[in-house]
C-alpha cells in the first residue's frame, strides 16, 4: 500500500506540473499574461478533487485498525455487560469460565454461585463451576464441599461425562472403589478423545489392582504391607525469595506420564522444611499412585498466586527421587517459572 500512495503521489504532482506550468509561462508571443491564482487553483483542484475521489470510490479503510482487545479486557467487558443485566444466565456461566482461563479462582467460583442462584440449583454447568474451581483452589475440598457439589450434580445429570470424572474421583477419594470404577468404565464406553482413554484405561487399573491388593498380600507370606513413601527437605536456594502468605505446593509425577500427578500435598511455605507424601495424598485415593522402588519426578513449587496451576514468577524446584530410599532427599527450590 505504502508503494502505491508513493506513486499515486507522483502521478498527481505531474499532473499538475503539466496543468500550471503553462498558465504560468504565459505571455510574450502568445499576449497573454501569466496567471499564477489560475495555476494555484488549478493546482488545488487536482490534488484534493483526486484525493477526495479515491477516498470515495476505493474500498481501503482509512480508518486505524483497532487494537485487538486483551482476554482480560474483553471479561471485563462481560462482568460490566452483566452488571446492567444480571439475570443472564449464560453470561454468568462464561464468565466463570472466563475467569478459570485467567486463573481467577474466586472470582470464578462468584460467577458461578450467581449462576447456580439464577438456575435455582439446576444448572449443572454452574453446579460443577463451583466444584472444580474449590477443587483448583484446593484439592482437600473434594472430601468436603466439592464433593458434595459433585454429587448434586450427578444427580441433575447422570450421563455428563464431566459429572462422572469428578464423580469417580470423589468415589476413590472416598474409598468407595467399585463405584469409582463403574463411573469411569460408564465414562470409557462414552467414547473419550483419544488423549483421555489412556487416563482413564489407566485409572480402572489402578482401581482393579488396589481391590484385589488385599487378598494379593495374604496370598504372600512375609508380607509386610509397608506403606511407600516420598521423604523430602525442602529449602530456598540463594537469591530466591520466599513470598509471605503463599502456599507451598509438592507434586509427584510419573516422568513423561499422562494424566494427573500420582500424589499431591497443599502446605505452609516456611523453609527449611520437611515432607512425606504417600499413596493417601494422590489426587484420586485409591487410583493411581506410586509404589516403592518406582523413579518418579517431585516438584516443590511456592504459589504466588495461591493456586495449584503454575504461574509465571513462581520459584520452583524438582528432583528425580527412588521411592522407598533410606534418607531423606533435598529439593532445592532455586528456579523460578517463565
Amino acid at each position: 500500500m505504502t508503494v502505491f500512495l508513493i506513486l499515486a503521489a507522483l502521478l498527481t504532482v505531474a499532473g499538475v506540473l503539466a496543468v500550471a506550468l503553462p498558465l504560468l509561462r504565459r505571455g510574450g508571443d502568445e499576449g497573454a499574461p501569466p496567471a499564477p491564482w489560475m495555476a494555484l487553483g488549478s493546482a488545488l483542484f487536482l490534488i484534493v478533487g483526486s484525493a477526495l475521489l479515491y477516498a470515495h470510490l476505493s474500498n481501503w479503510s482509512w480508518r486505524p485498525a483497532a487494537a485487538a482487545d486483551s482476554p482480560q479486557t474483553m471479561v471485563a467487558r462481560l462482568a460490566r455487560e452483566l452488571e446492567a443485566n444480571p439475570q443472564n444466565l449464560d453470561g454468568w456461566l462464561m464468565l466463570g469460565r472466563s475467569y478459570v482461563v485467567l486463573q481467577e479462582f474466586p472470582l470464578a467460583l462468584r460467577a458461578f454461585e450467581r449462576a447456580d442462584r439464577l438456575s435455582e440449583g439446576k444448572n449443572v454447568e454452574a453446579v460443577l463451576g463451583e466444584a472444580e474451581v474449590l477443587a483448583l483452589e484446593d484439592p482437600t475440598e473434594l472430601d468436603g464441599r466439592a464433593g458434595r457439589l459433585i454429587d448434586r450434580a450427578l444427580q441433575l445429570a447422570p450421563d455428563s461425562g464431566k459429572a462422572l470424572f469428578f464423580g469417580a474421583t470423589v468415589a476413590a477419594r472416598r474409598g468407595d472403589f467399585p463405584l469409582a470404577r463403574e463411573r469411569f468404565a460408564r465414562l470409557l464406553a462414552m467414547n473419550p478423545p483419544d488423549n483421555v482413554r489412556p487416563i482413564l484405561e489407566q485409572e480402572i487399573r489402578a482401581l482393579d489392582e488396589r481391590m484385589s491388593a488385599p487378598s494379593a498380600a495374604a496370598a504372600q507370606p512375609g508380607a509386610t504391607g509397608t506403606t511407600p513413601s516420598i521423604r523430602l527437605t525442602v529449602t530456598l536456594g540463594p537469591g530466591v525469595a520466599n513470598a509471605s502468605g503463599a502456599p507451598l505446593f509438592v507434586f509427584v509425577r510419573a516422568p513423561g506420564g499422562p494424566g494427573p500427578p500420582l500424589a499431591a500435598k497443599r502446605l505452609e511455605s516456611h523453609f527449611p522444611q520437611s515432607v512425606t507424601l504417600t499413596p493417601a495424598d494422590a489426587m484420586i485415593r485409591g487410583g493411581r499412585s506410586f509404589t516403592s522402588g518406582q523413579a518418579v519426578q517431585v516438584v516443590a513449587r511456592i504459589a504466588r498466586s495461591g493456586t495449584p496451576t503454575g504461574a509465571s514468577g513462581d520459584p520452583y524446584g524438582e528432583i528425580t527421587y527412588q521411592v522407598g530410599q533410606g534418607t531423606p532427599a533435598k529439593l532445592v527450590i532455586d528456579r523460578v517459572m517463565p
